[in-house]
Protein backbone atom coordinates (compact mmCIF):
# COMPACT_ATOMS: atom_id res chain seq x y z
CA UNK A 1 0.00 0.00 0.00
CA UNK A 2 2.56 2.57 1.03
CA UNK A 3 4.94 1.64 -2.16
CA UNK A 4 1.36 2.66 -4.34
CA UNK A 5 0.92 6.04 -2.28
CA UNK A 6 4.97 6.47 -2.71
CA UNK A 7 4.93 5.96 -6.69
CA UNK A 8 1.86 8.22 -6.57
CA UNK A 9 3.44 11.15 -4.49
CA UNK A 10 6.34 11.19 -6.62
CA UNK A 11 4.70 11.71 -9.67
CA UNK A 12 2.63 14.47 -8.27
CA UNK A 13 6.20 16.27 -7.37
CA UNK A 14 7.51 15.21 -10.74
CA UNK A 15 4.63 16.71 -12.53
CA UNK A 16 4.21 19.84 -10.25
CA UNK A 17 8.33 20.40 -10.97
CA UNK A 18 8.07 20.20 -14.34
CA UNK A 19 5.66 23.21 -14.51
CA UNK A 20 6.16 26.83 -15.46
CA UNK A 21 7.25 28.50 -12.37
CA UNK A 22 4.19 30.87 -11.76
CA UNK A 23 1.80 28.14 -12.74
CA UNK A 24 3.98 26.02 -9.28
CA UNK A 25 3.69 29.03 -7.92
CA UNK A 26 -0.07 29.50 -8.33
CA UNK A 27 -0.67 26.12 -7.22
CA UNK A 28 1.42 25.69 -4.51
CA UNK A 29 -0.08 29.25 -2.71
CA UNK A 30 -3.75 27.84 -3.71
CA UNK A 31 -2.91 24.80 -1.49
CA UNK A 32 -0.90 26.24 1.17
CA UNK A 33 -2.82 29.78 1.77
CA UNK A 34 -5.92 27.93 2.71
CA UNK A 35 -4.26 24.96 4.91
CA UNK A 36 -2.22 27.52 6.80
CA UNK A 37 -4.74 30.10 7.65
CA UNK A 38 -6.91 27.07 9.14
CA UNK A 39 -3.77 25.86 11.41
CA UNK A 40 -3.25 29.72 12.13
CA UNK A 41 -7.63 29.62 13.14
CA UNK A 42 -7.10 26.48 14.84
CA UNK A 43 -4.20 27.52 16.52
CA UNK A 44 -5.28 30.99 18.06
CA UNK A 45 -8.66 29.61 19.21
CA UNK A 46 -6.11 26.66 21.08
CA UNK A 47 -4.56 29.38 23.02
CA UNK A 48 -7.22 31.53 23.94
CA UNK A 49 -9.55 28.17 25.43
CA UNK A 50 -5.73 27.72 27.18
CA UNK A 51 -5.65 31.12 28.09
CA UNK A 52 -9.12 31.45 29.36
CA UNK A 53 -8.74 28.04 31.30
CA UNK A 54 -5.55 29.36 33.30
CA UNK A 55 -7.38 32.83 34.24
CA UNK A 56 -9.90 31.16 35.99
CA UNK A 57 -7.85 29.01 37.38
CA UNK A 58 -5.82 31.60 38.77
CA UNK A 59 -8.89 33.52 39.61
CA UNK A 60 -10.58 30.15 41.83
CA UNK A 61 -6.76 29.60 43.56
CA UNK A 62 -7.17 33.29 44.25
CA UNK A 63 -10.64 33.40 45.93
CA UNK A 64 -9.69 30.43 47.89
CA UNK A 65 -6.57 32.05 49.38
CA UNK A 66 -8.61 34.87 50.51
Amino acid sequence: MLDGLSDWWDSVELWLAQLWFPVQFILVMAVLLPLCAGLAWLIDRTVDRLSRWLSSARREDQAGRS
